[in-house]
């Protein structure tokens, strides 16, 4: 009987050993298992916004002062609209140099008529041509009366092609020809004379580009 038990006392005893080992081998191999955490990435900043694009600075004019020829007001640059326009570019001076007629009204009342006249080039329609002189003398005549003169002394004309001041073979000869002139049409109330003593047209054979005083 004692042979017995012994046997079987030593084998419970190494069965429970075993069964000990295993379940300390699954615990080592449960912990291996657990997922690491992530690191999280580091969001990067967002691109600085774009650097605003800088204004384009306008251009110096001389702005000398008036000069007469005959009866008309010759001013130290062409007064400038934007390309195929009869909007004002302002950013290249238009203000300033109509600044420079206003002046001129304002120091000589006894002007009681200016003439607005507008010119162009020869290239394009003939009709559209007359239409976009007209158009500008009108810009003109409104900056004008914006500007506190009166628009009973204002007539703005439009010539289109008819009248340029240089053959339109060159860039530069057609830049001469697209303009807005300036005359004296009549002082105190009276139409002003060539030198041959004879009046002068009020329009000058311009045709009228609109109502100055609406």
């Amino acid at each position: 009987m004692r042979k017995i038990v012994a046997p079987v006392v030593l084998a419970s005893f190494l069965a429970g050993g075993v069964s000990l080992i295993g379940c300390k081998a699954s615990v080592q191999i449960g912990e291996a298992e657990t997922p690491k955490k992530k690191k999280k990435k580091k969001e990067e900043p967002p691109p600085p916004p774009p650097a605003p694009t800088p204004e384009k600075p306008k251009p110096k004019l001389n702005l000398r002062a008036i000069r007469k020829i005959g009866n008309e007001i010759e001013l130290p640059s062409p007064v400038p609209f934007e390309t195929g326009s009869a909007r004002l570019d302002m950013n290249a001076g238009a203000g300033e140099i109509l600044g420079l007629v206003k002046k001129y009204m304002d120091e000589n009342p006894d002007v009681t008529l200016l003439r607005i006249e507008g010119h162009t080039d020869s290239d394009g329609d003939d009709n559209m041509n007359l239409q976009l002189s007209k158009d500008r003398a009108m810009s003109v005549t409104k900056w004008l009366t914006e500007n506190g003169i009166a628009c009973k002394r204002l007539l703005p004309v439009g010539f289109g092609e008819r009248r340029p001041l240089a053959a339109n073979d060159t860039p530069e000869n057609k830049q001469k020809n697209r303009r807005v002139s300036f005359f004296d049409a009549a002082v105190k109330g009276k139409p002003v004379k060539n030198d041959k003593g004879q009046e002068i047209p009020t329009d000058n054979g311009g045709e009228p580009a609109g109502k100055p005083c609406g």
